[in-house]
């Protein structure tokens, strides 16, 4: 049985290993895999395993051998299920791994809008506290979370335990979970917009909300108020976004997620003064990357042994 990896280096940049895999069959790696070389790297494959390369009709149709596809990932848009399943090839994703390390990177992006932290630490090593004529400074207003409100789209696992945290920060919480509960926090997504002082994006992305981030809804902002997001790019109207940043129309954004990644240089939203952005890495500590590794495993033998965990498509 061939295994092949397409595109393992983000998960192991070389502090964990892929020797477990090896185990089940002759093991081909690869850090990345471009998109013309997918249906050739997986000719002889029985198992893919990808984690952002394409697994495509295409793909699936030149390459006979495959019977099950391993995905690195929550998401798994990368792959067709459809064209999967109709040839009766399960697709397994990973649906729990990182939901501590994103929500604290979502805390971290939080707390660096309000409190500056990276900007005051380079401007002191940039000299300018020691020739500064006070014994201290600030390049930005510090905000106080306490009392503020945070307004969550999608009150999933992650959701949720932004949440959490953010509570024991004295910040008050509403939500919108396309009305999935009968919580007294949830509000429309209008009435979420208006009330809140920072909104944390941490929904699925369908094709029904892709893009529904748009200047309409961005003009129903508080002025002062902050946008971030850890969830999915594609979200957000960048354009739209980029303009309200520009016009002052909210305070400012903190994204680890674009709709292209990398991005172009020119991005629109890249070099803005009131964006942080951050190279989707939310789910990257080494904890979150051995979970997702051990599932993977862990659906890998479950397929081989004729029990199905985590299917997207069947």
């Amino acid at each position: 049985m061939q295994i092949v990896v397409t595109d393992g280096y983000t998960l192991n940049p070389g502090d964990l290993s892929w020797d477990a895999f090896k185990e089940f069959g002759e093991l081909v790696y690869y850090d990345r895999t471009p998109p013309d070389l997918v249906a050739e790297r997986c000719n002889n494959a029985e198992i893919i395993i990808t984690n952002k390369t394409p697994v495509n009709a295409v793909t699936l149709q030149s390459c006979q051998k495959v019977k099950l596809i391993a995905v690195t990932a929550t998401g798994y848009n990368n792959v067709d299920i459809k064209a999967a399943k109709e040839k009766n090839i399960p697709v397994c994703n990973v649906p729990v791994y990182g939901t501590d390390s994103v929500a604290q990177h979502t805390i971290a992006l939080l707390l660096e809008l309000t409190n500056h932290v990276g900007r005051h630490a380079q401007s002191v090593a940039d000299g300018e506290w020691s020739h500064n004529a006070d014994w201290c400074y600030s390049k930005a207003p510090l905000i106080e979370l306490s009392g503020k409100k945070l307004g969550i789209v999608g009150y999933g696992r992650i959701g949720k335990r932004v949440a959490a945290i953010a509570k024991a920060l004295g910040m008050k919480i509403i939500f919108n979970n396309k009305g999935k509960t009968s919580l007294p926090e949830e509000a429309d997504l209008d009435e979420l917009f208006k009330q809140s002082d920072f909104i944390s994006l941490h929904c699925q992305l369908t094709e029904e909300n892709k893009g529904f981030i748009i200047k309409k809804l961005l003009m129903l902002m508080k002025p002062t108020a902050f946008l971030i997001n850890t969830s999915r790019g594609q979200l957000i109207n960048e354009k739209d976004l980029a303009e309200s940043l520009q016009q002052n129309i909210i305070a400012g954004a903190a994204l680890d997620v674009l709709s292209i990644e990398p991005p172009p240089a020119d991005h629109p939203l890249i070099g803005l003064k009131n964006c942080l952005i951050t190279p989707h890495n939310a789910w990257i500590s080494f904890e979150a990357r051995k979970r997702l590794m051990d599932t993977t495993l862990e659906n890998v033998k479950a397929f081989l042994a004729g029990k199905l965990q985590n299917v997207v498509n069947f």
